[in-house]
């Protein structure tokens, strides 16, 4: 620790100021459309198998190393109070080939590039003194085949065969009209260098998969991208049916910093760190339950298992019987009773510590004896009794929209007044640290103050949809 706060020397930080703005100008490079330069000397004399036709490749632009190693930037904003992490230059921090082809090429079929590496077709050509990348017709070209887990150096470029542009799938070019843009624009919560963060709908995996034509991951590759060059990237889940705060990241490096201290939290939090781990980053859920807990307020400590169904394919989320099982997880929930109703009804504050599959839901349903209004997967019993509140007259039931969604969204009813209510959980508020004043910080390096504790932290507060809504009107009136 105590190394960690001597001032760098200038040429360590005039280093540092270097490597930051251009690691930034290489993510401005627009990467899904590499530049189409001649062929240089080498390239023209590479004939790969497998009907790749002699001097044609496609260079994508050359790889730029993180100026820092965001899994150690993370712990220190975390755990160490924001010190800046000294010594940290990006070295710990690996990219390999295969995720800069996916970083560089998001159309491409993730199949097609996994193919490519199998077969061999794909070469790098590795940095070298002696060459300039300025020049497309170095004739000293170091190329070689490359893996797909052969980690990348600072000015390696790879080389594609140029047949795969024919393969690059547009997705739904029937859903980017202008109309759907607004829609996923409509649904912003903030914006800047850094972050994206939206008000995610229910009904819509934030993943695409086997079977699921739209996805916020997809969608945000479209009508989220604006002017830079990487599309948005998920850093954490919400179940398909839930709704709420998700944050998605504007780039790679962002994402990695971001995925750092999501689970830096989970790893602190499993340590009995709570304090640390909920300092940073906080998540507040709101849900709706059947029931009335025993307490007022608790902490939930109770590990979870996934458990495969008999017929081998689906899957479900339990109490883990013996924290020493191979797939127990250790799982931490804060709760809170914000309202219970004669009804027999409890809106509860929910705060996880742990980011475990399901975790909410399972704690709720098998711990607090209170499963979520329309969680049918773990409170089916429950849900055999279900009975309908009505709507009481006091209420209009006219000023709810029921305004007809895109992507095949759940559009009206929904709420306890329906015989099949939808999921009531809703991650309401988020806070975590302001990732790019941080950046803008180390970008600084102000040996008067170098410390990002005092930096502000980001809290996002997102409405409630529309059936949960009805619901906290109906037990409130």
């Amino acid at each position: 620790m105590a190394a960690d706060l001597l001032p760098l020397s200038s040429p360590r930080r005039v280093l540092l100021q270097a490597r930051l703005y251009l690691y930034r100008r290489s993510l401005s490079t627009n990467l899904a459309s590499p530049p189409d330069d001649s062929p240089t000397k080498d390239e023209e004399e590479i004939k790969e198998g497998g009907g790749v036709e002699k001097g044609r490749w496609l260079a994508l632009p050359p790889f730029a190393a993180p100026p820092v190693d965001p899994s150690s930037l993370a712990k220190k904003m975390m755990f160490c109070g924001g010190g800046y992490p000294a010594g940290c230059s990006g070295d710990d921090y690996t990219t390999t080939a295969l995720k800069w082809v996916r970083r560089c090429c998001p159309d491409l079929p993730a199949t097609l590039v996994h193919k490519l590496f199998r077969l061999r077709q794909v070469r790098k050509n590795v940095a070298s003194s002696t060459i300039s990348y300025m020049d497309s017709h170095a004739e000293k070209m170091q190329s070689k085949r490359v893996s797909a887990k052969n980690a990348m150096m600072p000015g390696d470029v790879i080389l594609l065969p140029a047949t795969v542009q024919k393969s690059i799938v547009g997705k739904f070019d029937d859903a980017s009209g202008e109309d759907d843009m607004k829609y996923m624009r409509s649904i912003e919560l903030y914006r800047d260098t850094t972050i994206i963060v939206l008000n995610k709908p229910p009904s819509m995996p934030v993943q695409g998969g086997i079977g699921i034509k739209y996805s916020i991951d997809a969608l945000a590759s479209i009508s989220l991208k604006y002017e830079y060059a990487e599309s948005p990237r998920l850093v954490h889940r919400l179940d398909r049916d839930s709704s709420g705060v998700l944050v998605l990241a504007r780039n790679q490096f962002c994402a990695s910093i971001l995925h750092s201290l999501f689970r830096e939290k989970t790893t602190g939090a499993s340590f009995n760190d709570i304090k640390s781990a909920s300092r940073v980053l906080q998540r507040k859920y709101l849900a709706l339950v059947i029931g009335i807990p025993r307490h007022s307020k608790g902490l939930i400590s109770a590990p979870l298992a996934k458990v495969i169904q008999e017929d081998g394919k689906a899957e479900r989320i339990t109490i883990a019987d013996d924290m020493k099982s191979a797939s127990a997880q250790h799982a931490l929930t804060e709760y809170k009773v914000i309202e219970s109703f004669p009804h027999g009804y409890t809106w509860l504050e929910l705060c996880p510590l742990t980011g475990r599959k399901h975790q909410l839901r399972v704690h709720c349903a098998e711990v607090l004896r209170t499963p979520i209004v329309g969680d049918y997967k773990y409170g089916w019993k429950s849900h055999r009794r279900w009975k309908p509140v009505p709507f009481p007259p006091t209420i209009d039931v006219e000023k709810f929209p029921r305004n007809k969604l895109p992507f095949g969204l759940k559009s009206g009813g929904g709420s306890i007044a329906e015989k099949q209510p939808w999921l009531h959980l809703h991650c309401k508020q988020m806070t975590l640290p302001n990732i790019s004043a941080a950046l803008e910080h180390l970008q600084s390096l102000n040996d008067d103050d170098r410390h990002l504790s005092k930096l502000e932290k980001l809290s996002f507060v997102a409405p409630l949809p529309t059936h949960m809504q009805q619901s906290w009107d109906i037990l409130s009136s």
